[in-house]
């Protein structure tokens, strides 16, 4: 009989250890697919207002607004104050 609760014991513990691993696994799922989303932008075709370059923006360009390639972008940013 003690062997019989020894082996339910056991069972009851290997019961419990896989689902935590179940639980870690699905963790480690979900993690790796936010940290997937984050570096995963979809990209928009535009041509800069100011060269006339074909660029790839991360942003739905909205019609009537200028959009700029990363040269002209940085001749068009506000100067930095310090």
């Amino acid at each position: 009989m003690a062997e019989e609760e020894v082996s339910q014991d056991e069972l009851i513990e290997d019961q419990e250890e896989s689902e935590e691993d179940v639980e870690e696994e699905k963790t480690e799922e979900k993690s790796e697919e936010k940290k997937v989303d984050i570096f995963k932008r979809e990209m928009h075709s535009a041509v800069c207002a100011d060269c006339g370059k074909g660029c790839e923006v991360p942003f739905q360009p909205t019609e009537g607004r200028p959009v700029y390639c990363r040269d002209c972008y940085s001749k068009h940013r506000p100067q930095r104050r310090f």
